[in-house]
């Protein structure tokens, strides 16, 4: 990820990596898991 990426951007490459399994550990996952709910979140207004 870099500054000039758009927000769609960063959701399909967090999606990508939890799906396909780029994590450290499951506490990273989980970290990815929650930015992606945030971020979901924050675009819908809630």
């Amino acid at each position: 990820m870099n500054e000039n990426q758009t927000i769609s951007a960063l959701i399909k490459t967090l999606e990508y990596r939890i799906e396909n399994g780029q994590y450290n550990d499951s506490v990273h996952k989980i970290t990815l898991m929650t930015t992606l709910e945030t971020v979901q979140r924050m675009l819908n207004g809630k």
